[in-house]
């Protein structure tokens, strides 16, 4: 009986030293989309992490500062030192990019298991030529 006990409260003891840890292979947990047209990108990116902990890593939430970036997190705990991803769609609207996306997870290695995900960059309108123009332009330089 005592060996049970002893056996019990071992197991017991080192569950409650199991950490789960997350390391994002983006440099500071950002990602840059450089300059981008909104034609030529859907506006999807991944960060991708790894669970560098010995126990299981639960994401329990992902939220953007805004609607015009639309998180999606991993439904099932990432086990130790297995790696996954965290996508992110932005809706490409013209101009600078600069979003903050709140990770929440059980993570020891983030003061409260919060880690804030960045993505930064510029949508520019490309500029489009009229057919009808350059023919025009062409046709002015032959003369």
């Amino acid at each position: 009986m005592k060996k049970i006990i002893l056996v019990a409260a071992v197991f017991v003891s080192a569950l409650g030293f199991s950490q789960a840890k997350i390391e994002f292979k983006a440099k500071d947990n950002t990602v840059d989309y450089g300059n981008v047209s909104k034609n030529d990108d859907d506006g999807v990116r991944d960060f991708i992490f790894t669970n560098t902990g010995d126990a299981p890593l639960i994401i329990t939430n992902v939220q953007s500062t805004c609607g015009c970036t639309v998180p999606t997190k991993p439904s099932a705990p990432i086990m130790p030192g297995k790696s996954d991803k965290i996508s992110v769609k932005y809706n490409m609207n013209p101009g600078p990019i600069r979003k903050t996306i709140t990770v929440e997870t059980n993570a020891t290695n983030y003061e409260g298991g919060r880690v804030s995900l960045k993505i930064k960059g510029e949508v520019v309108v490309k500029q489009e030529v009229n057919p009808l123009e350059k023919k025009k332009n062409i046709l002015n330089e032959k003369s």
